[in-house]
């Protein structure tokens, strides 16, 4: 008998998934970002998220809840129900974290189901337009001349802005102080006056205060030129062999989220990408299709985050 009731307990318990992954998203879904408006993290999935919205039949809150590197916002969403209805936004940060924080409130890789990049970007060193620098070489001669004088920004400590200027930082063989700031916003703010002397920041971030000659772009941290800065070298041109540091976007639930909801989000969020109204806005913002399977995903974030103990080890820098 009780063999019985524990085998009609659990087809109970199926059936139940089964509608209830069928009636998903039931309401509207709620997607967190783990920085302030205004980053490329912010701006990207925004773009995607409204045409996602469209396809689902549901709205989608966007919540920036940022602080300690994006692991608050982070957390937040790991703590939540696994029903595929909350959304976690991040970049590259997601696979920094355990190397910078020593106390994180989960794990990123055993917490978290990975469901789709939403593209990739280089990033762009740049200073203020009145800065003495006029290419990496100069910059890195000063850094040089004077170790521990440059500042260099990013949207805050562990994020994907910081590891790409230590990337930079580390491949010079410079030193610089780390300046963190709660958004892309502050972080450029602060480059284009002059009072933070670099920047490291994806491409349609910066690009629109490049054009407008308030930001001096130096050179970009991926294999080739952006399409969208032509004359800009990348970081092998301008002499440094090891600095590239290419920054993703992707989107996550947690862990227990029923398979088939990671599978239609995929789904539909990949119909969403290619949708020509958001293909294009992401092309002008230096966003380059990532295509990954949900697995795939899974396998990037393990791998990064073995590799960026190692970059966070070999710069030197402590774990909070």
């Amino acid at each position: 008998m009780k063999q019985i009731l524990s085998a009609l307990a659990i087809g109970l318990s199926s059936a139940f998934a089964a509608v209830a992954v069928e009636a998903w998203p039931a309401r509207p879904l709620h997607a967190v970002v783990p920085y302030g408006a205004g980053s490329t993290t912010d701006i990207v999935p925004r773009l995607v998220l409204e045409e996602l919205s469209a396809r689902l039949g549901q709205g989608i809150v966007v919540e920036n809840r940022s602080g300690a590197g994006g692991t608050i916002g982070a957390a937040a969403v790991a703590k939540s129900a696994p029903d595929g209805q909350t959304l976690l936004i991040n970049s590259n940060a997601h696979t920094i974290a355990p190397a910078i924080y020593s106390k994180l409130a989960y794990d990123p890789a055993r917490d978290f189901a990975a469901v789709i990049p939403l593209g990739t970007s280089a990033s762009v060193l740049v200073v203020a337009a009145d800065k003495p620098f006029k290419t990496t070489a100069e910059l890195v001669a000063v850094a040089r001349a004077r170790p521990g004088a440059l500042t260099f920004a990013s949207v805050g400590m562990g994020s994907a802005t910081h590891l790409s200027a230590v990337r930079f930082v580390t491949s010079a063989g410079i030193e610089a102080l780390h300046v963190p700031f709660r958004g892309g916003a502050e972080a450029m703010s602060e480059t284009m006056t002059g009072r933070v002397d670099f920047f490291l920041g994806p491409v349609g971030l910066v690009l629109p205060l490049i054009e407008e000659g308030k930001l001096r772009p130096l050179a970009v941290n991926a294999a080739s030129r952006a399409a969208s800065l032509p004359d800009v070298p990348t970081m092998r041109e301008a002499g440094l062999a090891d600095a590239e540091y290419p920054i993703w976007f992707g989107i996550f639930v947690p862990a227990r989220t029923p398979r088939e909801i990671v599978e239609r989000l995929h789904a539909e969020t990949r119909a969403a990408l290619q949708a020509p109204g958001v293909s294009a806005k992401l092309k002008a913002l230096g966003v380059d299709p990532l295509q990954l399977a949900p697995a795939e995903f899974d396998d990037l974030v393990r791998k990064e985050i073995a590799m960026n103990r190692v970059l966070v080890d070999a710069a030197g820098i402590k774990p909070e």
